[in-house]
């Protein structure tokens, strides 16, 4: 039996955030120009970001968000905002990270797509970046996070806290700025990408670059964009998302009416759901990005770096997670100097447990902020 048609078949060119899309609750910084790792600058960089709480010159709290993630950590559905808070629950009056008591920052990554300066974004010369958009590595997308820093006053981060990829950026503060990095909260996150993490990177971005709507990066003219790649490597990602037992517990062998296997359908779905908030060149860059990840390059390895980390540290992994193993949240809170231990999130739901534990991963926040 065919399977119906799903959003994804629809006539689809990208899900960024475009000039002139309702702004929601985005703000923006235009900080410059941004020197790159790779000797590339990359000129007139804005930055969207949103805040909570209120500044009183020593609270801030800098939340950053995993790979398809943006600075939308608090707040519904709305114009210009595709998606909810991704941790509502613990962001708020009263909550975990407290905005009666701390002013909280989120920005949406360099390179993205929900409003900071990426490859769907404007060139100088008007039109978009495209397959011009230059490489960039964590670090690049910490520069442009101080920058921010500075324009908002921020001296100092009260906390740095962040899970996947936001961990490796949380890292990079840490190791950079250690004089700005008060406590830090790593969740499900490592030191270096692994060769199997670098694996399934590879793979996501084949299934984008080998769309024929592709067009080498450069569709954003096109009537369609590559839209089927973008599904796909959700899909593929998906799976490392969440666990064996979870899938097995929720799905099992079950088919549906349309003849298509439960757990299918599910991946279908959040395929689908990506596409309409994604942009499939901002999938390559920040994915990309995250294969560079090393905390060690050029600051002679793995421990040399993390000793340089001077925050009091909580290291969390999630004990089901099978795309960041348990073993590297031990290294890390192995050799980060002020670690405070390994923590072990106990959940079904794999690596996306740092997203839906609310309640271990709160009280973990709780106990880091005092």
């Amino acid at each position: 039996m065919t399977p119906p048609p799903t959003s994804v078949d629809l006539p689809l060119v990208t899900g960024a955030w475009r000039e002139g899309d309702p702004v929601g609750s985005r703000r923006f910084i235009d900080i410059g120009s941004v020197d790159l790792e790779s000797g590339a600058t990359l000129p007139d960089v804005r930055v969207a970001y949103e805040t909570w709480g209120e500044f009183t010159g020593d609270n801030a709290v800098l939340v950053e968000h995993a790979l398809t993630g943006d600075a939308h950590v608090v707040g519904p559905v709305g114009p210009g905002q595709r998606s909810p808070g991704w941790w509502d629950d613990l962001v708020g009056p009263g909550r975990a990270i407290d905005t009666d008591r701390w002013f909280v920052v989120a920005t949406n990554i360099l390179g993205g797509c929900q409003g900071t300066t990426g490859p769907a974004s404007l060139a100088p010369d008007g039109e978009p970046w495209g397959s011009r958009f230059p490489a960039l590595t964590v670090r690049d997308q910490v520069t442009a996070e101080i920058a921010v820093a500075d324009a908002l006053g921020i001296e100092r981060w009260q906390a740095v806290t962040g899970g996947s990829a936001g961990g490796m950026r949380a890292l990079e503060w840490a190791i950079a700025r250690p004089d700005r990095v008060e406590r830090l909260f790593l969740l499900a996150t490592s030191a270096s990408a692994s060769a199997e993490q670098i694996a399934y990177s590879s793979t996501q971005q084949a299934a984008i670059t080998a769309d024929p709507d592709f067009r080498g990066g450069d569709y954003y003219a096109a009537a369609r964009g590559p839209v089927t790649g973008l599904a796909l490597a959700r899909r593929i990602a998906h799976i490392a998302y969440r666990s064996e037992p979870e899938l097995a517990e929720r799905f099992g062998r079950e088919v549906q009416d349309d003849g298509r296997f439960a757990v299918t359908s599910y991946l279908d779905h959040h395929g689908a759901k990506l596409v309409q908030r994604f942009d499939a060149n901002s999938y390559l860059v920040l994915t990309r990005a995250m294969d560079t990840h090393d905390v060690g390059r050029g600051r002679g390895g793995v421990e040399s770096a993390l000793g340089r980390i001077t925050a009091s540290t909580i290291v969390a992994g999630i004990d089901s997670d099978r795309l960041y193993p348990l073993s590297q949240q031990q290294v890390l809170a192995d050799q980060i100097p002020g670690s405070r231990g390994l923590e072990v999130v106990q959940s079904l739901h794999g690596h996306d447990g740092f997203l839906v534990e609310s309640a271990q991963v709160g009280a973990l926040a709780t106990k880091l902020l005092g």
